[in-house]
């Protein structure tokens, strides 16, 4: 029985096609927007928390000043010193490693060949803090720490722009009037997740950028490695302590310096774009209930085309049961009808919006499932009032509509 009224179901849909596909243009565009951002979101999450991971997990930046900037329009934060560092390693519990940062801007120059790059000075103990393996070469040794050796280790993007192919490591070239040996290349890690050119560096012992490009033993950033076994906020916590001691900030001062937490940037990141893919996706499903009223008017339309094919139905022995399936099937064939080609179109969509958008394709079962699921449901709800009136016409008053 069910088999002849699903295939009754499709024979209607077949008469009117233009109509019927007018009907489910508003569950294609609710279910292909639906996937699509929650689709999209997740990708965009996914993206992010590997950005932010390649920065390191459980790190804790340390800079002057109240924010990103020098803030309240006030003189220059003071910067740190070494002895903050050593401070920091000998007194913090729970940290791993300490490694102090000196940056500035310089111009590379190889065999004409020339490219502005970032100088970022530091220790070996910058790749105990944030892992960033090397594709070849060594870090730098104790000894070329200690005498502030002009070594240096370069990131993919100067290697790509300023060696052009060749192989840079032992290479001498130029960079802001000192000659600089490679010791080492990095491995590509990509664009940050605050923008920037991670792969954009040229790494050298801090002591060597001191003495030759800033010029003083000031530290700009310091980053601290904490221990998985320990929690990053306790760490926190007394780092600011021992900071403010060592600047003797008063307890009516404010903090003349920042600390950032890599992983609750990460968290805060996830649960904002987890928000407003949410919110997206709750505007989207609106057009699936606009869709659903669609098929609604549609099905009633189609109860008063055929009250006199109803009326016969009735009067040849049909029971009122079996008219309400009819229209009730013919309702959910045409809602899973247009979930069906809605995932289709969120496919093709979510396939050419990833590579523009630089974030990985997936194919998440679970919201597919529910998107349809939800578009099969509402061929029940909005189809049971006009397959009702169907069921519940009068045999005779059916059989003399005109």
């Amino acid at each position: 029985m069910l088999g002849t009224i699903f295939m009754l179901a499709l024979r209607s849909i077949r008469r009117h096609l233009l109509r019927s596909f007018l009907t489910i243009l508003g569950i294609v565009i609710g279910v292909s927007a639906v996937v699509t951002m929650v689709t999209l979101g997740k990708a965009t999450t996914a993206a992010v928390q590997e950005q932010i991971s390649a920065l390191g997990t459980n790190i804790l930046q340390v800079r002057p000043g109240q924010g990103f900037g020098r803030g309240g329009g006030g003189p220059a934060p003071q910067n740190f010193k070494p002895e903050d560092v050593t401070a920091i390693q000998q007194q913090i519990g729970g940290v791993v490693a300490v490694a102090p940062q000196a940056q500035t801007s310089a111009t590379a120059i190889y065999e004409g060949a020339n490219w502005s790059t970032t100088v970022n000075g530091t220790t070996n103990a910058y790749f105990k803090v944030q892992p960033w393996p090397l594709e070849s070469g060594r870090t730098f040794t104790p000894a070329e720490e200690k005498a502030g050796k002009a070594v240096c280790i370069i990131g993919s993007t100067v290697k790509k722009n300023l060696f052009r192919g060749t192989a840079a490591l032992d290479k001498r070239f130029r960079i802001g009037g000192i000659s600089c040996d490679v010791i080492g290349t990095l491995t590509t890690r990509g664009q940050a997740g605050f923008g920037g050119d991670q792969d954009d560096v040229v790494i050298m012992p801090i002591k060597t950028v001191q003495r030759r490009f800033t010029g003083s033993t000031d530290i700009r950033m310091i980053l601290v490695g904490v221990d998985q076994n320990y929690s990053t906020g306790q760490v926190q916590t007394a780092l600011t302590s021992l900071l403010r001691e060592r600047r003797r900030i008063t307890a009516d001062k404010q903090d003349d310096f920042n600390i950032f937490d890599t992983k609750q940037i990460s968290d805060t990141l996830t649960g904002t774009t987890t928000l407003l893919t949410r919110i997206v996706a709750a505007v989207a499903a609106i057009s699936l209930v606009v869709g659903g009223i669609g098929i609604m008017n549609i099905m009633l339309v189609s109860v008063t085309e055929r009250t006199r094919e109803i009326g016969i139905r009735l009067a040849i022995g049909a029971v009122a049961n079996e008219v309400l399936m009819q229209f009730l099937v013919e309702a959910v064939v045409l809602s899973c009808l247009g979930g069906v080609i809605g995932l289709l179109l969120a496919q093709l969509v979510i396939a050419a919006a990833t590579p523009l958008m630089q974030v990985p394709w997936t194919f998440d079962p679970e919201i597919n499932l529910i998107a349809f699921l939800i578009s099969a449901a509402i061929g029940v709800v909005f189809g049971y009032f006009p397959a009702r009136r169907a069921a519940n016409l009068n045999p005779i008053d059916a059989l003399r509509h005109e």
